[in-house]
């Protein structure tokens, strides 16, 4: 086995192959950016050699600085992740020819599946269901709209090299296919430098299930499962399970056979992803095939008890599978929800900034939380904006749905705007919970975008009785202080006013010797909790069921969250409460005489001058972050008064970018 791997990549992933290489006895070597000098995967490798500065296409995508620093070190094998280099063949060329070995497949393969247009020629010529498109190259815009009206509308626009949601557009008619083309085309040149775009047919109530692979170097291949994929948003990828709650064993059988015909067709070898779209009717096509590790791989591992990681591993120093098709056995189900630094109430739009508190859940045999970030470390507007992986197990769906709610509601970040709690929101949905899931889910379920969880009476309860505790324990600890009159804790009364909700309850609270009750409204509930003043998360047991709610201070109360529920509670005496109801609400300023940058970004292009006359929905500007391309558009017929922005800017958020008549 190597003795010493570098890691051509940074955070999470980084970090995950270090964590299996240790359990190996294999040192490891870091590399890494000016923006990641401080970062999770620098501090846990052996070494660590930097590479240059901050932007992927001076530092990360260099492969002459990876194969020096490997040559530097001494490291046999370089570990490529995903993304980056990870399926760019003539990297592995270059590191086979500097006498390393790739831990990953072969070029051949890499070269084959990477480009899609000949990945999906090769997988009809190995047997595999395909979906119908135009698989040649488009020359320009009109081109594309004319192509997509011959296969028919709705299609899917695709960065041939593209990945990880990037380069890809749905067009419903002509103007969209031409909008689309370019919007793809420049994404893919900047992510991948390939800006060859193809279009397929757009499969209506698609789900998006995908293969895991497994080969060696002596021709042995074999599959471990499915996971389903098809809650995404711009078609990232949000929550990942397996296996699916969808596919009977039939089909589960038929994908991976065909998934491990296509794999041998190329000489495949090492952990590999064949990606197929299946429609209501269980009939699927072929996407795509990764030729590398996925994302979302723990899944796998939990359902499967297969290190992934090991296994690539012992692929590329040339070890035979030990494992054959008849091992491979399915065991309960496991949840995956990828944490991103993005303001969902903002429509998702990308968060950077320091972590000022950064506590996750507590990791154990069912919670699983693959992360590169600390409390302290900054998400970098320079990379995507994963700040984690949670990972859940159970013996039956329902278990791993709760396990993550659970999690969830005890994941404590500060400091940027985060996803969790459009995940919790998710994982509550009654539709997620039946399975009855398509890629349209997020769109078809928030088509107005994510404005916060729902308010259900039990979790309203749930916020009423953890206030009128967190209350009573603060003026119990108050009554210590010295110089304070010592009142003992016991029966109080308060007004309470919830939220955006102005609901008014009067509580009382019951303190016993390891629990207390809490009275309103006709009901007492029993809470138990061993809470103080100045922990982020109270985790107490309400009415004997467990539950974890995130407790932050403001100026007139608590901000409480769970299950995607964020409310503002006060505690009042019934004057406060009274005088407060005479207070005047301020008003917030009226901006919809601007343009305001939705988020901190670069932009790329803009498309209006002063004075032009623009409709509502016409594209005024495009701002790209943490790259992905946003497209800034009109929300009214308006004339364009002034303009401040121009191609080339570094934008802050709510800066003005041009002002309407």
């Amino acid at each position: 086995m190597f003795n010493k791997v570098l890691i051509a990549n940074r955070g999470e992933i980084a970090c995950r192959v270090i964590k299996t290489a240790r359990k190996m006895g294999i040192k490891t070597v870091a590399v890494y950016s000016d923006a990641d000098a401080d970062a999770l995967h620098v501090e846990m490798a052996d070494e660590a050699v930097h590479i240059g500065p901050p932007a992927a296409a001076e530092s990360y995508l260099i492969a002459e600085k990876i194969l020096q620093a490997a040559k530097d070190t001494g490291a046999e094998a370089i570990h490529p992740g995903y993304g980056f280099l990870s399926e760019r063949a003539s990297f592995v060329e270059a590191v086979q020819k500097a006498g390393l070995t790739f831990i990953g497949p072969d070029p051949k393969a890499i070269n084959a599946m990477g480009d899609k247009i000949t990945s999906k020629k090769l997988a009809a010529e190995a047997g595999v269901s395909t979906v119908p498109g135009h698989m040649g190259i488009i020359k320009d815009a009109d081109e594309a709209a004319k192509i997509s009206a011959q296969v028919g509308y709705p299609v899917m626009l695709k960065a041939s090299a593209g990945g990880g949601g990037k380069g890809m557009r749905i067009a419903y008619n002509d103007e969209e296919a031409r909008e689309g083309f370019v919007s793809a085309q420049n994404e893919a040149k900047s992510s991948f430098a390939d800006d060859r775009v193809f279009i397929e047919k757009f499969v209506e109530e698609p789900r998006h299930i995908e293969i895991q692979v497994l080969g060696d170097k002596h021709g042995n291949v074999i599959y471990l499962g499915e996971r389903e994929c098809s809650i995404q948003r711009r078609h990232q990828k949000v929550v990942e399970e397996a296996p699916s709650p969808f596919l009977d064993e039939a089909t589960r059988k038929a994908m991976g056979e065909q998934s491990v015909a296509l794999s041998k067709a190329v000489d495949y070898c090492s952990a590999g992803t064949v990606e197929f779209i299946v429609d209501k009717n269980r009939n699927f096509y072929f996407l795509e095939m990764n030729t590398r590790l996925q994302v979302e791989h723990p899944v796998t591992e939990y359902i499967t008890g297969v290190d992934l990681v090991e296994q690539m591993l012992r692929v590329a120093n040339g070890e035979k599978l030990s494992i054959k098709q008849a091992d491979v056995k399915l065991t309960g189900w496991a949840m995956e929800n990828r944490v991103y630094a993005e303001d969902p109430i903002r429509g998702f739009l990308p968060s950077i900034g320091r972590l000022t508190r950064y506590r996750p859940p507590t990791e154990s045999d069912m919670v699983r939380v693959d992360t590169g970030v600390y409390e302290g470390a900054e998400i970098s507007m320079f990379y995507d904006p994963m700040i984690a992986k949670l990972v859940t197990y159970g013996a039956t769906r329902d278990e791993a749905i709760a396990a993550q709610r659970s999690a969830l509601d005890a994941f404590y970040i500060r400091g940027i705007a985060h996803n969790i709690p459009f995940l919790s929101a998710l994982m509550a949905h009654p539709r997620f919970q039946s399975g009855d899931i398509t890629t349209g889910f997020i769109a078809e379920e928030y088509p107005d975008g994510f404005l916060g969880g729902a308010l259900s009476d039990e979790v309203k309860d749930a916020l009423i009785v953890a206030a009128t505790f967190i209350n009573a324990v603060e003026q119990s600890r108050a009554t210590q202080i010295e110089g304070q009159i010592n009142t003992p804790l016991g029966p109080q009364e308060r007004h309470w006013v919830i939220g955006i909700d102005l609901v008014e309850v009067v509580c009382r609270i019951a303190p016993f010797a390891e629990h207390a009750e809490v009275s309103f409204g006709g009901k007492s509930i029993e809470i138990a909790s061993d809470w103080v003043p100045g922990e982020p998360v109270l985790n107490a047991a309400i009415d004997g069921n467990d539950i974890a709610i995130e407790v932050d201070r403001n100026s007139l109360g608590w901000t409480l969250t769970t299950d995607g529920v964020a409310k503002h509670v006060r505690v009042m005496s019934r004057r406060a409460a009274e005088l407060l109801a005479k207070m005047p609400e301020k008003e917030a300023p009226d901006t919809s005489q601007f343009l305001l940058c939705p988020m901190p970004g670069l932009v790329v292009s803009v498309a209006v001058e002063v004075g032009d006359e623009v409709k509502a929905g016409q594209a005024l500007a495009v701002v790209e972050a943490m790259k992905m391309e946003n497209i800034l558009r009109a929300e009214k017929d308006a004339t364009i008064k002034s303009v401040s922005a121009a191609a080339g800017d570094s934008l802050a958020v709510d800066a003005v970018m041009m002002e309407f008549e």
